[in-house]
């Protein structure tokens, strides 16, 4: 048997406002592995745009900012 097919008899067995627990935290799961994702990508960007950064072109035009 499957870990999804565990917890679904699992789920059945138990009361709805114990179902809308579990929902929510299905959906923190859901947010924290998005954001977790984020700043994964975040964090490989990073490096290839750092390469347009330390132009001096760039420097230049965000001097007076």
């Amino acid at each position: 048997m499957t870990i999804k097919e565990q917890i679904t008899q699992e789920l059945e067995k138990l009361p709805e406002p114990v179902l809308q627990e579990i929902l929510d935290f299905v959906q923190f799961l859901q947010t924290k592995h998005q954001q977790n994702k984020m700043l994964e990508i975040t964090i490989m960007s990073e490096s290839s745009l750092q390469k347009d950064w330390l132009k001096p072109e760039e420097e230049a035009a965000w001097k007076n900012l």
